[in-house]
């Protein structure tokens, strides 16, 4: 791409995308105008189309797309300033799936096998505070406030800030890991130069021989530390959205994803078919009532005489008035 692949870049850096999504965009872009071998200036919407639907059919996943389409559209509409070249392509629709989640004892097992030491740490941080890789490993000594108990994340996605939790048991890991490895400058995980953060690949291989060395028989991330993250603090009783906080999510149908995933929060749940006639008031028996006698002949002629005498008693009286 030439000239066309610094300016690219350049506008990538001006609107403060992450080193990861320059990264990313440069490569899918370079990849469309190696399709082609023709420089995208001369290439229009119709060959945007037909690229995208070669790679769908090729067996790309819809991420995979959905990335292709997201670097063209900034390289049509921004790059290039023709934004009606891309605006007609409609977004491939991704499968959602359940995030992948850790029990506590597996992650117990997998942080007490994982070598070496600073990757431990960055994956007790990942875990303890549902950091992402990127933002565990930009994290500087100052951004860790122990009085108050809490992290300072100034390197969140969309390089927004927030302040996250500090577990007693993290900070203890960190004072530890201190006083081993003592870091040269502000990062609290250094690189070998000292002057990046340490590489997130080393980290996830760091993790795969961990899991692979403790059996688990399955594929993991580091980003399942993040998802177990939340998903513990769910069945603990945390509320949502206390949680979207704390991972950071712009939305809270994001975060919502982990009701899903948390059974035994879903094990709590009570059907309503559970609830059928619970609330419901019993039938009481109706109660017989007591027949009425009637007074006995003897009583009831006496009572009628005790009630004519009465009577004449009052008209003997008003006469004497």
């Amino acid at each position: 791409m030439g000239q066309l692949y610094e300016k690219m870049k350049a506008d990538l850096k001006l609107r403060r995308y992450s080193p990861r999504t320059q990264k990313s965009y440069l490569y899918y872009a370079s990849r469309f105008v190696r399709h082609f071998m023709r420089p995208p200036t001369e290439l229009g919407k119709d060959d945007i189309r037909r690229f995208l639907e070669a790679i769908a059919e090729r067996g790309e996943s819809a991420s995979s797309v959905r990335m292709y389409l997201a670097s063209l559209r900034f390289l049509y509409a921004t790059t290039l300033e023709r934004p009606d070249e891309v605006a007609h392509l409609p977004w491939p629709r991704a499968t959602q799936r359940l995030p992948a989640v850790l029990s506590p004892a597996e992650i117990d097992r997998v942080l007490a096998a994982i070598e070496p030491l600073v990757c431990k740490v960055v994956i007790m941080t990942a875990y303890g505070t549902g950091l992402r890789i990127s933002e565990a490993l930009s994290l500087e000594t100052g951004d860790i406030d122990s009085d108050k108990g809490l992290v300072h994340v100034r390197h969140g996605k969309g390089d927004r800030e927030r302040w996250v939790v500090l577990p007693r048991r993290l900070l203890e890991a960190l004072r530890a890991y201190w006083r081993s490895v003592r870091p040269p400058g502000p990062l609290l995980f250094p690189g070998k130069s000292g002057m990046k953060p340490l590489c997130p690949d080393t980290v996830r291989r760091a993790v795969h021989r961990a899991v692979a060395d403790v059996g688990l028989g399955r594929r993991v991330t580091v980003h399942a530390f993040r998802h177990s993250f939340a998903t513990h603090l769910l069945e603990a009783g945390e509320d949502l959205r206390t949680i979207q906080v704390l991972l950071g999510h712009r939305s809270i149908r994001n975060t919502a994803r982990y009701l899903q995933v948390s059974t035994l929060h879903l094990a709590r749940v009570r059907s309503p078919l559970d609830a059928l006639g619970a609330g419901a008031p019993t039938a009481r028996p109706v109660a017989r009532r007591r027949a009425v006698r009637a007074p006995a002949r003897g009583k009831r002629d006496k009572a009628r005489g005790h009630s004519a005498r009465a009577q004449r008693r009052k008209r003997d009286k008003r006469r004497a008035r």
